[in-house]
């Protein structure tokens, strides 16, 4: 968008003015080659034309962004000149903190640090269950060690997705390729008609970009690319523009595509392992944002049977039907009440088998899910069940249809009533009816 924005921008006489803040960094290091044009213009060794000059913009700088005066002088000057106009500002990210100057990955998003010192807080040394993201980043290096075929890719979030580690036990075989999220899903659409096994790591929310890529370059072509979906669900204090409350309603519709939610740390790594062994179709695996619950998790590999779910727990009347890890909080409500829980691993294919035995055997049923209401996991269970004229009571829990703001994933957890005490009210409340 930024390219189309200048190009269409560079054929008018818009006063417009662009300003650059060149700081060569991201949240990871920047890459490709207009980082390292940007780079030549500041140390001044750019021999080619400029670059923002061929697009029709006057260009100035660059100028120091950290020097107020300097900057307002510019601007000053900038507002007599016509037409679309270009100012290059060079900063330093963390500017102002030694530490984040410093170790400027670590310091985008710090955690508690102490305001006097800047130093991170130290967190205390007990034992705790994995993040996701490092879970897919150990076990990729694992799988990558066994099977010469497999490469990542991901645009621009490296350590966010914790291929940094296949980075650096792998280096040419994992790729950052920029903010660039429908290259980075059609790179891996080439590299799959070359034999090779690309693992594409973006963010749920991000993925949206891409998506005219998923269905024209990948899912089109029946290309096995396995799309590694992190910070699905509910994300917390980033807000409205950061939860991946969307994947599982706007990938389901799409033809040819496999869509499975881990719902602990043992599935994701025993998913990756069988998407590896070779599929016939693409696979999306969204997964979410934080620790996941099970301390041993590096299981041995196990492998999952595509389109099948399983029985958590057995009871009678009602059955709740949940996909990915919010089964964790169907469990913590229902371990004291006699309700089936199953567990459905696959939006698509969706075990209809399984689907038929629940609704020939319950009159009531409730669907969870951290995603999206409209088009999700629930409307796929009401498709089944009107398609096959199935007149049991069926009641989807999820994401209302609307945007929801930033706080801690326990906080909206209860604000959309996902949190394991609605859920025990929802259930309580059928059971007495």
């Amino acid at each position: 968008m930024a390219f189309e924005g200048l190009n269409h921008a560079g054929v008018t006489d818009a006063n417009l003015l662009v300003i650059l803040n060149d700081n060569a960094i991201g949240i990871d290091p920047s890459v490709g080659a207009l980082k390292q044009y940007l780079t030549n213009v500041k140390k001044g060794t750019q021999k080619q034309d400029n670059i923002f000059e061929a697009l029709n913009f006057n260009y100035s700088g660059p100028i120091d962004g950290h020097d107020v005066h300097t900057i307002i002088s510019e601007l000053e000057r900038l507002k007599s000149v016509k037409g679309p106009k270009f100012l290059h500002v060079i900063t330093t990210k963390g500017k102002g903190l030694k530490q984040a100057e410093e170790n400027q990955v670590t310091y985008h998003a710090p955690g508690k640090f102490d305001a006097a010192t800047g130093d991170i807080l130290v967190k205390s040394e007990t034992i705790e269950p994995p993040k996701y993201q490092d879970v897919f980043g150990q076990t990729i290096v694992e799988l990558a060690k066994q099977n010469k075929n497999i490469v990542g890719i991901t645009p621009a979030m490296p350590t966010g997705s914790s291929l940094k580690l296949m980075m650096d036990a792998f280096p040419d075989r994992a790729f950052d390729v920029g903010i660039a999220e429908q290259h980075a899903v059609t790179l891996a659409a080439g590299m799959a008609t070359q034999g090779l096994i690309p693992f594409c790591n973006i963010y749920s929310t991000f993925l949206q970009r891409a998506y005219d890529q998923v269905i024209h370059d990948v899912a089109l072509q029946k290309l096995l690319v396995v799309f590694c979906l992190d910070r699905s669900g509910l994300v917390g204090e980033d807000g409205a523009t950061h939860h991946g409350v969307f994947d599982l309603a706007f990938l389901r519709c799409i033809p040819n595509l496999i869509v499975f939610a881990p719902r602990n740390e043992i599935e994701l790594r025993n998913i990756m392992y069988t998407a590896q062994l070779g599929l016939n179709h693409p696979i999306a695996i969204r997964y979410p944002r934080g620790r996941g619950i099970t301390i041993d998790w590096k299981q041995p590999f196990s492998k999952i049977d595509i389109g099948k779910g399983v029985q958590l727990q057995k009871g009678k009347d009602i059955a709740i039907l949940s996909i990915g890890t919010i089964a964790n909080n169907v469990s913590n409500a229902i371990q004291n009440l006699n309700v089936s829980h199953y567990d459905m691993r696959f939006v698509k294919p969706i075990d209809e088998t399984l689907l038929h035995n629940i609704l020939k055997t319950y009159t009531s049923i409730i669907t969870i899910e951290d995603g999206t209401i409209k088009g999700g996991f629930g409307s796929a269970v009401l498709e089944f069940a009107a398609k096959h004229n199935y007149k049991s009571d069926v009641q989807l829990m999820g994401i209302p249809d609307d945007f929801i703001e930033h706080g801690k994933i326990s906080e909206l957890q209860e604000v959309v009533a996902l949190d394991s005490t609605s859920i025990q009210q929802k259930v309580l409340s059928l059971l007495k009816k």
